[in-house]
């Protein structure tokens, strides 16, 4: 039984044939590759949503070259250690690199991922790893209340309400943050004044912090394909000037800090 709702009028989601169907006769179709669409317009917005097509084939394969390999280590060890059985989410599970290394590593679990991205999502899918994908929007995810044992967030937007309301009491809920020195020295070759990663406070509400790992390392970027894949995958991105991209289009080889940290909370009764 998924755990999918339908976005329309919040009733559980149940599969005939190659549709999601709800009670009152919503029906939202599986694509060829397997994902389904449960994002409505009106949680989506006048933006450009998610990653296109481009850009999710350049962030997969920047992530299986391996330069993010050992917080897809971390990650794991830690769903190991402290997934207690049921279900886990990934809230915002773009291509699904790190979904699927979740599904290996807690071969037990009952895996859903969502992404406001339709590319993502459809990428993700393609992976074939047993996980559910759909596209949803983490300010409204369209599962049950309750209904998440644990709950994976890597470098999305943070939706605490939503977070707290799916997941059960007592679960945990796994989350990366750029930590203070995340790609410095990419950002020392592109920007005049370049600045640190600001770490807000820990405290969430609702949550109790009961890990925190941080996760350094110097990455070797090889090429100029690799650079522009690493930056593009940045909310620098989509603020640098003309300027600034001629800098980044120059590097032809590139080492740079990767800087994370991976926090485990634990959701309060």
């Amino acid at each position: 039984m998924s755990i999918f709702t339908c976005p329309v009028c919040g009733e559980k989601l149940g599969i005939s044939g190659k549709s999601y169907i709800c009670p009152n006769r919503h029906g939202f179709d599986i694509s060829k590759s397997g994902y389904v669409n449960l994002l409505l317009s009106k949680h989506i917005g006048k933006a450009v949503h998610g990653d296109n097509k481009l850009m999710v084939q350049a962030r997969r394969e920047f992530l299986e070259k391996g330069y993010y390999s050992p917080l897809r280590e971390a990650l794991c060890e830690a769903v190991r250690r402290d997934f207690r059985g049921g279900v886990i989410l990934d809230a915002g599970c773009g291509e699904g690199y790190y979904t699927s290394a979740v599904a290996q590593a807690a071969p037990e679990a009952e895996i859903y991922g969502i992404d406001i991205s339709k590319a993502a999502a459809d990428c993700a899918a393609k992976r074939r790893d047993g996980a559910a994908y759909a596209a949803a929007s983490v300010f409204h995810i369209p599962v049950s209340d309750g209904s998440c044992d644990m709950l994976i967030t890597l470098f999305a937007p943070y939706c605490g309400e939503e977070f707290r309301r799916v997941l059960r009491g007592g679960g945990a809920m796994i989350m990366a943050i750029p930590s203070e020195n995340h790609l410095w020295e990419l950002k020392q070759a592109v920007y005049d004044t370049p600045y640190k990663n600001e770490v807000k406070p820990y405290e969430l509400e609702g949550f109790e912090l009961a890990e925190n790992k941080r996760i350094s390392y110097t990455m070797s970027l090889r090429s100029q394909e690799d650079i522009h894949s690493l930056f593009s995958m940045t909310p620098y991105y989509y603020r640098t000037g003309a300027e600034q991209k001629a800098r980044l289009a120059a590097l032809d080889t590139l080492e740079t800090q990767a800087d994370f940290e991976l926090l485990v909370y634990l959701r309060k009764d």
